[in-house]
């Protein structure tokens, strides 16, 4: 892959290829990158790449089957031309044939997918996103807008997004997410097979909140009932990227992601291409639960550990059931029943809680069903007091936020139940869960019956940051009743096999404890139980104490 002189010094054309694949190798293998660069060059169709970079062939719907917005079938094909056009020099010119195309593919690779700050990420994919657009025929509002003499060769993008394009840009990046679980469909006579159904995620709590966060709706107020169809005021490019930048800040790394993903696929055997991967993909069935798949991305996206992977996954096919802890309403609701579920589950968890607020006051909106997270490090431990070393609160529906550790205190998370041994207590402490806040002002309280749960202002709580988890929350407390509670156990099977063993240890244990061994008593006529009915039966007989 290049030679130096004979001098020893190498070519200014070595030391960039050199440049090049130190760079590239940093995101993807170079032996990986080499067979992919090698395939779309040998391959006798001019459109390989272009076609390597565009998603696997799908028929994509929303739940319920509504129409989807103009034009979004013809972007993501517009995609993989766009990709390579943008970055490969794939269009009017292109880029050399052989090996002389290497060094220019390692350049387009690294335009992508190097590392960069995450706003300039961001800029990049909604170039992609532009293009794609006055590819496709579709309206955009935003544009790119050349940078003279600003140092940015390949300019800004300028202009507004409206709530539809807001929610095509996430459907699309969110099918930039699902094409890495779907493996290319293309054999080697370049025959494509059916396209397979794809439900995509709702995702207007996202889009409600670029709309809050840049002030185009109303904090609060027009939250409730506000539908992506009834249109609105539109968000400018530097309120969207401040909103990404601060809340899901993982978006901007799908085109990099993609286009990795898209290489992997290009170099794989053609065996392995020949099949597409249909998990829960034909029909909603993680939509059943608190944790949908829109949930799960939103999630996933504001995380910045291995948490986020787990909950990727999880919103392209759905969570796996067996990492369901607990669910109200089948397990039964109750701290108790909680506490056999997750008891001995020593890992991450993430907790979701679906209410709806008393018409208590004027602060809060009566009757309207909210959903709120927690996200914890470790598991759950009986204790009067609180403990964690870290964690998230968020809220999901219907606006999506995030509160991350503020770093002032480490009341992370409460769980208190009834002690077996009652004892008398002046002050007894209460019990329930609780996350935030300190003991009698909790952030979050949840009873021990899981019928109510207390939502205080962040006022009261210095270890999550500061943020409404309720719309129209205001300073009073909100007291609302509990519809459902779900735990789902995000440490992995090993962590999961742990709880296992560990709940058959103390199955042991109780069934010991039941058990009562009679060879382990003395006789009758030495038991305490027979010297306690002979005083009974006569208390004035005088007895002698045996020596």
């Amino acid at each position: 892959m290049g030679a130096s002189s004979s001098t020893g010094n190498p070519s200014p054309e070595a030391h960039e290829q050199r440049e090049q694949e130190t760079l590239a190798s940093a995101a993807l293998s170079l032996p990986l990158l080499r067979a992919a660069f090698s395939r779309s060059a040998a391959a006798a169709n001019a459109n390989a790449l272009p076609d390597a970079l565009g998603p696997p062939p799908a028929s994509y719907r929303l739940p319920g089957s509504p129409p989807l917005p103009p034009h979004f079938h013809d972007i993501l094909a517009g995609l993989g031309p766009t990709i390579a056009s943008q970055f490969f020099g794939h269009g009017a010119a292109a880029a050399p044939e052989g090996d002389a195309g290497w060094v220019p593919f390692l350049r387009g690779f690294n335009r992508c997918c190097a590392r960069v700050p995450a706003s300039r990420s961001l800029t990049l994919l909604l170039r992609v996103y532009a293009a794609a657009c006055a590819g496709a025929g579709a309206p955009c509002g935003i544009h790119l807008q050349p940078d003279v003499g600003g140092g940015d060769e390949d300019g800004k993008v300028v202009g507004e997004l409206t709530p539809e394009e807001i929610t095509v840009f996430l459907w699309m990046c969110w099918v930039m997410a699902w094409s890495a679980s779907a493996s290319r469909v293309a054999g080697d006579g370049g025959e494509k097979s059916e396209p397979v159904a794809v439900l995509l995620p709702d995702v207007t709590h996202l889009v409600l909140s670029a709309l809050v966060s840049a002030g185009a709706v109303a904090d609060d107020a027009g939250i409730w009932g506000w539908d992506i169809s009834s249109g609105g005021k539109g968000v400018k490019v530097q309120e969207f990227t401040s909103w990404v930048l601060s809340t899901p800040v993982g978006l901007g790394n799908c085109l990099s992601g993609y286009v990795r993903d898209r290489f992997r696929s290009l170099a794989s055997d053609s065996v392995e291409e020949s099949s597409v991967s249909t998990v829960n993909t034909t029909f909603d069935t993680s939509d059943v639960y608190l944790l949908t798949r829109g949930r799960a991305w939103a999630i996933a996206l504001s995380l910045r550990n291995k948490l986020s992977e787990k909950l990727l996954s999880a919103s392209v096919i759905g969570m796996d059931t067996e990492d369901l802890l607990y669910r109200s309403s089948v397990h039964g609701k109750g701290l108790s029943r909680f506490w056999s579920c997750v008891e001995g589950y020593k890992g991450p968890m993430l907790i979701l809680l679906s209410a709806f607020s008393k018409s208590v006051g004027e602060n809060v909106d009566s009757d309207r069903r909210w959903v709120i997270g927690v996200l914890t490090e470790e598991g759950f431990e009986s204790k009067d007091t609180f403990y964690g070393s870290s964690g998230f609160l968020c809220a999901t529906h219907p606006i999506f936020r995030v509160l991350p550790p503020s770093g002032k205190e480490k009341n992370f998370m409460y769980c208190h139940l009834h002690p077996q041994i009652r004892a008398y207590e002046a002050n007894p402490k209460p019990v329930g869960l609780a996350f935030g806040g300190t003991i009698g002002s909790e952030r979050i309280f949840l009873d021990e019956d899981f019928s109510r749960v207390l939502v205080r202002h962040h006022a009261v709580d210095k270890t999550y940051q500061h943020g409404s988890l309720i719309p129209n929350q205001g300073y009073l407390p909100v007291e609302a009743s509990v519809l459902d509670v779900e735990v789902w156990g995000l440490g992995g099977e090993a962590t999961k096999r742990q709880q296992n063993v560990y709940k058959k240890r103390e199955d042991i244990f109780s069934e010991q404890r039941r058990k009562v061994d009679l060879k382990t008593f003395a006789s009758w006529e030495d038991s305490p139980e027979k010297m306690m009915m002979d005083m009974m039966s006569d208390p004035n007989t005088v007895r002698q104490e045996d020596r």
